[in-house]
């Protein structure tokens, strides 16, 4: 049975997580143009821009739960180099801090600005807010941490792991649990996963199997190119579908078929064509979990700047997205990562030489 790569690192899951941040302010960013953003505690603007929603519906069945399998993945490499109490202190200092900080500073200063651009009261409003995917994975880490390193430990669980996942039939195991959620949970909205119990238990299946795949060596990951195109077609035709119907509204259970399909066909691309070394990587494998924490921060100063402005949706739409991308790099280049306090706070190393070891790079961010 082939082992885990565990001293090689992957630079597809780097990227993968830096590209699905990226995606995640971008999707932020359009729900200010949608009729409904005031309801889910945003900025809009005046004009709306429904048609954009299309695509962003894509992103939103299958953008979550792939950071939360990402997130599984990095533990197991994690887990490599640590005790149960090491892995419990290490995530404490690089999720639970960031994660009360972010509670208490950073999503109120967010509300602050929601609240001038609406002319409301102003008042102190800690909450989890965009954050709540750190306060899960954390709670993950914390109850399933001795299951892990029991299954990590055990030859007889990994060679059953490796048989099913390796094998395309692996892909059935994966949607028998995320429908048995489903059936269960039976959300209102199964794209509404913040700070829902649907939310809670598809984030903990995602981390599970995440942390499984990992286990399974290259076989899992030769077998997801192999059979890239069949995921990927799929999807695209069960997107298509879906697009076509009445207010793109399908069975939940189709859209569990489509998520994991969109995510294997991601999983799949990824391996076969991200797995390279790059200086660009390495500095945004660096930003991109304060990136993550501050962005909304940005996205709300946009608003004001950009939204009162005469001039068309579509300009409106880019000149946000340029302004908050050169607003949390800028703040990650010039503040976050200079100075200790800043880099304690946001999750990073607060080492004056950064020592990247084996897997250690893979932050849960969401």
């Amino acid at each position: 049975m082939p082992q885990p790569q565990i001293n090689q690192r992957r630079h597809d899951i780097d990227w993968l997580r830096v590209i699905a941040i990226g995606l995640l302010l971008v999707y932020h960013i359009a729900i200010v143009f949608q009729p409904w953003g005031t309801m889910v505690g945003f900025m809009t603007n005046t004009q709306t821009w429904e048609s954009l929603w299309i695509p962003m519906s894509m992103l939103n069945v299958w953008r979550i739960p792939l950071l939360f399998f990402i997130s599984g993945m990095g533990v197991y490499f994690a887990m490599q180099n640590r005790n149960i109490q090491q892995l419990i202190k290490e995530r404490s200092i690089r999720i639970l801090i960031p994660f009360i900080f972010g509670v208490l500073v950073i999503v109120p200063i967010y509300v602050y600005l929601l609240q001038i651009y609406y002319n409301r009261e102003k008042e102190y409003f800690p909450n989890p807010a965009h954050l709540w995917f750190l306060g899960n994975i954390f709670v993950y880490v914390l109850v399933l941490s001795p299951i892990l390193f029991y299954l990590k430990k055990s030859t007889k669980i990994i060679r059953i792991i490796h048989k099913v996942f390796s094998s395309p039939l692996g892909f059935l195991a994966v949607l028998a649990v995320f429908i048995l959620e489903v059936l269960i949970t039976q959300p209102p909205i199964y794209e509404l996963y913040v700070m829902t119990w649907h939310g809670f238990f598809l984030g903990i299946i995602a981390f599970g199997f995440g942390f499984s795949f990992a286990m399974c060596g290259t076989d899992f990951w030769e077998m997801l190119i192999k059979w890239k195109w069949v995921w990927i077609i799929t999807a695209f035709a069960l997107y298509i579908y879906r697009v076509l119907q009445p207010m793109m509204k399908v069975p939940d259970i189709q859209l569990v078929v489509e998520s994991n399909l969109w995510i294997y066909s991601v999983l799949a691309l990824g391996y076969q064509y991200l797995n390279k070394p790059s200086k660009v990587l390495n500095y945004l494998s660096q930003a991109v979990y304060p990136i993550y924490i501050i962005h909304m921060i940005f996205i709300g100063l946009g608003c004001l700047l950009i939204l009162p402005l005469n001039i068309t949706v579509y300009l409106k739409f880019v000149l946000i997205v340029l302004f908050v991308t050169a607003g949390c790099l800028g703040s990650y280049e010039f503040l976050i990562k200079r100075f200790m306090i800043f880099r304690f706070l946001f999750g990073l190393s607060i080492e004056k030489k950064e020592k990247v070891t084996k897997q250690e790079v893979y932050l849960e961010v969401k």
